[in-house]
């Protein structure tokens, strides 16, 4: 049925919430940590702030780029450039997730309310961004990477260094999981005029990159586990297992893509990095909360 919700999951791909949102609740859970106070009503609105930030930039997106889209053979059955979905209500659906986010962000405290057009502005801009510089994929990073720290400051209303790094280590471990994702697309941006790392440093130069971002996103997320540790002087068995686990996707990933075979990048992409992050964020908050 056009238009229906289900439509609209598949639109934003609403199943990939879970790459940013483990990570936003282990940012809520080190809040909760630092101030001594646990709020549920908080929680409630950080994954609400999560669900409609993400699910504005994913619909924006896909408007912004349903030309691009319908041209792509591999995207062409996208919900707006097929006629799923009118590029009229994908607007309106847009508007409102905008709007919600920015009123959540607002029940937090004023500093969320402050800084949510800051947030909407990276989220949504990152569309554009391909047009003008093959860095989209640190834009895209960085949207995500917002989610730890806009999580903590929900509840504490201040910055710390911890999530901070742990928003680090999102930005670094997503752009290289994009920059291997494009992959399937450089011909098709080469011919479009689009930027892309792919198509500025042809296959084999983009997976050293990545390769390259995923080794300095190790090294982070080792120091951000080390200071957990040294700082809450916790227990950290769970989170140094989560850790491992996170560590190992990173490794596998690399090691069942090449330029040669690039077959294998859904799986890479979307099974290998989803379980790396549920599993390293669940450890973490039961070290954390438990």
């Amino acid at each position: 049925m056009p238009n229906s919700l289900g439509n609209y999951l598949s639109l934003i791909k609403f199943s990939h919430t879970i790459f940013a949102l483990p990570f936003a609740l282990l940012g809520f859970f080190l809040a909760v940590l630092d101030d001594g106070t646990m709020s549920w009503r908080v929680l409630l609105l950080v994954i609400l702030c999560m669900v409609f930030a993400r699910s504005a930039a994913m619909a924006f997106n896909r408007w912004r780029d349903r030309h691009i889209d319908g041209a792509n053979p591999r995207t062409a059955v996208r919900e707006i450039p097929a006629g799923v979905i009118s590029s009229r209500n994908a607007l309106f659906f847009i508007i409102f997730n905008c709007v919600a986010f920015v009123v959540c962000a607002g029940l937090l405290n004023p500093l969320c309310l402050l800084l949510s057009p800051v947030a909407l502005l990276i989220i949504l801009g990152y569309s554009y961004t391909k047009e003008f510089t093959s860095l989209c994929h640190f834009v895209l990073g960085l949207g995500l990477a917002l989610a730890p720290v806009g999580a903590y400051l929900a509840l504490t209303a201040h910055f710390a260094v911890l999530p901070v790094l742990y928003g680090c280590v999102v930005l670094l471990w997503v752009s290289g999981f994009d920059i291997i994702y494009s992959l399937q697309d450089e011909e098709f941006d080469r011919s479009q005029s689009l930027n892309s790392i792919p198509v500025r440093l042809g296959r084999r130069g983009a997976l050293r990159l990545g390769r390259v971002l995923h080794i300095i996103c190790a090294m982070v997320l080792i120091l951000s586990v080390y200071l957990q540790v040294m700082v809450h002087g916790e227990s950290a068995t769970l989170t140094i297992i989560g850790g491992a686990v996170f560590l190992a996707a990173l490794l596998y990933q690399h090691s069942i893509v090449d330029a040669e075979d690039l077959s294998n990048i859904n799986l890479a992409f979307f099974t290998t990095n989803g379980v790396a992050s549920v599993v390293f964020g669940a450890l973490c908050i039961l070290d954390i909360y438990v």
